[in-house]
């Protein structure tokens, strides 16, 4: 494991009611389109790797797909659990997986890859699990962020505060750029054949207090550099959030952030 890796079980431990409440309706929105790539239909033998609170697992129910799902942390694990009462929910880290070769037709991973230490190992274990000719879908985060997913890290930089050093990013080696293309090398490396990957837009709808609640309860990388401030720098970066949301206010009072994902497809 990674120091990356550990630091991610540390940042998302205990944390899956307020990811619940924050952040997992905006993650939900690619959730079709991954199914989709994966060809996940009825009777497809599907598993969903890094599966939160269990949103894409209970999609693939719905479609009569035979649904395993996966999560490091114990709390999605019981979340996803009551979310997909008809999938089988167990607990496993990427990149190692307690499933034998070949065993599922289709593979998902909803932004998982944004958490794993070894994105490369990661992909070759799913194409291990997967039959040859199954589908392997993923998403991650474009970089450079979109408008709306930039706000919070705008009011963190305007009030001075940089990323901790005890919350460690990717290895260079193991980094890649969260481009198109660049996300399409990564699977092509892992070999995976007829690779695409394309872009998806949309614009999350919340509001002011539910998407303060999300870094304000430690959630995610933006909630473990909020939370690990003193009080009076978290409310420097609050009132920060408070000038910069007001231009992403609709007349309703709604906060309209647009957001853009990278969805790759590949088969085994």
């Amino acid at each position: 494991m990674t120091a990356f890796d550990e630091s991610e079980r540390r940042a998302w431990a205990g944390r899956g009611e307020a990811y619940a409440g924050s952040f997992a309706k905006l993650c939900a929105y690619p959730v079709p389109r991954l199914l989709d790539a994966a060809g996940v239909r009825h009777g497809t033998r599907v598993l969903d790797v890094g599966t939160g609170t269990g949103t894409t697992a209970a999609a693939a129910c719905e479609r009569g797909a035979r649904v395993t799902a996966v999560d490091a942390e114990p709390g999605m694990v019981a979340l996803a659990t009551r979310a997909a009462p008809a999938a089988e929910v167990r607990l496993a880290t990427l990149p190692i997986l307690p499933f034998a070769d070949q065993q599922f037709d289709a593979v998902v991973g909803n932004f998982v890859l944004n958490h794993v230490g070894r994105p490369r190992a990661a992909l070759a274990e799913l194409r291990r699990v997967t039959v040859p000719g199954g589908r392997i879908a993923v998403t991650i985060w474009a970089a450079p962020a979109a408008a709306g997913a930039a706000l919070l890290g705008r009011a963190v930089e305007a009030a001075g505060v940089t990323r901790p050093g005890h919350l460690p990013g990717l290895a260079p080696e193991d980094d890649f750029p969260r481009t198109e293309q660049g996300f399409a090398v990564l699977l092509s490396d892992t070999g995976l054949a007829d690779v695409a990957c394309e872009t998806l837009f949309w614009d999350h709808r919340t509001t002011v207090e539910e998407w303060w609640s999300g870094p304000a309860s430690g959630v995610a990388t933006i909630g473990q550099i909020v939370t690990s401030q003193p009080p009076a720098i978290v409310a420097e970066i609050k009132a920060h959030f408070d000038v910069l949301n007001a231009e992403f206010t609709d007349p309703e009072g709604a906060l309209v952030l647009p957001h853009a994902a990278l969805l790759a497809q590949g088969g085994a």
